[in-house]
């Protein structure tokens, strides 16, 4: 069977993207990228066959062909990692995708298409089975038959007592005739089967090799147009360069009219300014006897000032004399009327003497 998909008889029934990774053979612990970027990832259906197949193509390079049996398993890894072992390329294939929601639609597409290789063998199984068992029916028949024919003797015994045995026997190997014609044009079918896949597989021989063709001469054009595009860009970024240079011309010159609008408005003040300075270099003059007689005033009003100042301070020195009499007045005062107070307390007591005298005469 050809190693690319034969699309006549396979069809696609889920594609995705992802880098493509290969166990290393040696130490069976590296992975080794048997893809450069992401690319498609199928999986196919055989429908003569009954079978799955997951299929990759790289370019021209087919990177996997792995047909899937009861007994693989895809694994989750991490969360955009998942493998599988192929035990008839002998290797491990692994797949990194973009995203967990890609890994996890693969994963339960693998499962799908492994349940459905498992009922398809199952049912392979069965067709084996019943024509085994057929086939042993017959074989179990036709010897007894023979020990019948033997046990009752001559030819002429088997003419007249064998007569339903040898019509069973003659049913069983005209059925025998119909499998074996069958069997044959089966053989006939499936040898024309393997020819028109022999050419399909010559057309898509020469259909790949048309395509690596077509490939090449893409390459050139692409290459051509590449090298063409970096010229174009180059161009355009000279273009830009030109375009900032202008544009940084134009905000310079912006900014240099702003400056002249500044410098004009300051231009103006300053004028202005100029024009009151005159307007009152002319009052200078008055101003200035004005300033005269202010500073006489001033003169006669410091004079007055450090006369007042002088009344002051005697009206203090009067003021701190007149409250040391008051506290000295206060003093005798107080001993006044201490001594007062004790004359009274005497002419009490010399009262009170009186009033008893006047009572005891």
């Amino acid at each position: 069977v050809s190693s690319v998909p034969p699309y006549s008889r396979e069809q696609p029934i889920f594609t995705t993207r992802a880098h493509v990774f290969q166990i290393d053979p040696s130490t069976k612990k590296n992975w080794v990228p048997a893809s450069k970027q992401a690319v498609t990832v199928s999986y196919f259906y055989d429908s003569t066959r009954n079978s799955y197949r997951i299929i990759s193509v790289d370019g021209a390079k087919v990177i996997i062909n792995s047909t899937i049996t009861p007994n693989m398993t895809f694994t989750k890894t991490s969360q955009k990692f998942g493998q599988w072992a192929d035990s008839r390329a002998n290797t491990v294939f692994g797949l990194g995708f973009s995203s967990e929601q890609q890994l996890t639609k693969f994963a339960e597409k693998f499962q799908e298409v492994k349940e459905a290789a498992k009922l398809a063998r199952d049912r392979s199984q069965e067709k084996i089975e019943t024509s085994s068992n057929h086939s042993q029916e017959s074989g179990r028949e036709t010897p007894s038959s023979t020990r019948a024919s033997s046990v009752n003797g001559t030819d002429d015994e088997k003419a007249s007592h064998g007569g339903p045995a040898d019509a069973h026997l003659k049913s069983e190997n005209d059925k025998l005739k119909i499998a074996l014609a069958q069997s044959s044009s089966n053989v006939k079918k499936w040898e024309t089967e393997l020819q028109t896949l022999r050419e399909s597989n010559a057309r898509l021989t020469s259909a790949l090799q048309e395509s690596a063709a077509s490939i090449e001469h893409w390459k050139k054009q692409f290459s051509a147009c590449k090298e063409e595009n970096d010229q174009l860009r180059n161009k355009i970024e000279e273009l830009e360069e030109q375009c900032n240079e202008i544009n940084k011309e134009k905000e310079r010159n912006a900014q240099l009219s702003r400056r002249l609008q500044e410098l004009e408005t300051e231009l103006q003040d300053k004028e202005l300014e100029l024009e009151e300075l005159r307007k009152q270099g002319e009052i200078i003059p008055q101003l200035m006897s004005e300033c005269e007689s202010v500073s006489q005033k001033l003169q006669a009003a410091e004079k007055k000032n450090k006369d007042l100042e002088e009344k002051v301070i005697t009206l203090r020195t009067e003021v701190e004399e007149s409250k040391h009499r008051q506290t000295n007045l206060k003093t005798e005062l107080k001993n006044f009327l201490d001594v007062l107070d004790g004359k009274i307390d005497e002419l009490h007591d010399f009262r009170q003497g009186l009033s008893k005298l006047g009572v005891d005469n």
